[in-house]
């Protein structure tokens, strides 16, 4: 049975953004297949295409490593947040489909009553969630993988504090399904910038703790390998 490289690139992507291997750190072909209990073929594949969003750096005589983003880098990607994100809403709201509309709808609900109970690690997975369904609205699988990818690399650089006043946040997050539903692109996309901006002071930049490699929680998914 064949790993595909597509599977092994996630669970790589996955433990990189949650610090399982350090910014700066070696990644071997070697150690990655047997953490993963893969063959070497489908690391190589992942890592290339580690390499080309950004997660990985291949150096001259020294091969893979993590990506060390400078500061400048951090900033940016939150500078391209506020662009693609209020582009996303205003697409969802030209675009989107009732089942789309239900899983918002649902995810709203689920964040408004998990906020009332100050349920904060429940509302990080949700807003994850919520973000991530908003951007498959928008109908266009470029911008899609590009937010997801934005929002990864956001979740690898900087630490993001929960709002002093969730139940306002997820307030927001109900205004802006309002106007996707209605398909009113120029208040989904104002209310989604608004959003964005609200949530600056909340992230703050990650400082790399130099160490070793911490246990995986992550394992490759071989369901969708299987014949």
């Amino acid at each position: 049975m064949r790993i595909p490289a597509h599977s092994v690139c996630t669970a790589i992507r996955d433990d990189i953004v949650s610090g399982v291997y350090e910014r700066g750190g070696r990644l071997t072909e070697e150690q990655l297949a047997r953490r993963y209990g893969v063959s070497r073929v489908p690391v190589r594949e992942a890592l290339r295409t580690l390499e080309s969003e950004g997660f990985v750096v291949t150096r001259r005589h020294a091969g893979a490593h993590v990506a060390e983003p400078t500061e400048q880098e951090a900033a940016d990607l939150l500078d391209m947040r506020a662009l693609l994100e209020p582009l996303g809403a205003a697409r969802a709201a030209q675009r989107r489909t009732d089942a789309h509309l239900k899983v918002l709808r649902g995810l709203v609900r689920l964040g408004q009553e998990r906020a009332r109970r100050d349920q904060g690690e429940d509302l990080r997975s949700l807003g994850g969630w919520f973000h991530e369904t908003l951007a498959q609205a928008s109908g266009s699988p470029a911008l899609t993988a590009l937010l997801i990818q934005l929002r990864q690399k956001i979740a690898w650089t900087y630490v993001v504090e929960q709002p002093a006043q969730p139940v306002e946040a997820w307030a927001e997050h109900g205004a802006i399904v309002d106007a996707v539903a209605r398909g009113d692109a120029e208040r989904a996309r104002a209310l989604t910038a608004l959003h964005a901006e609200r949530s600056l002071p909340l992230h703050r930049l990650k400082s790399p703790e130099r160490g070793r490699v911490r246990v995986s929680q992550h394992a490759v998914n071989t369901a969708s390998a299987r014949n």
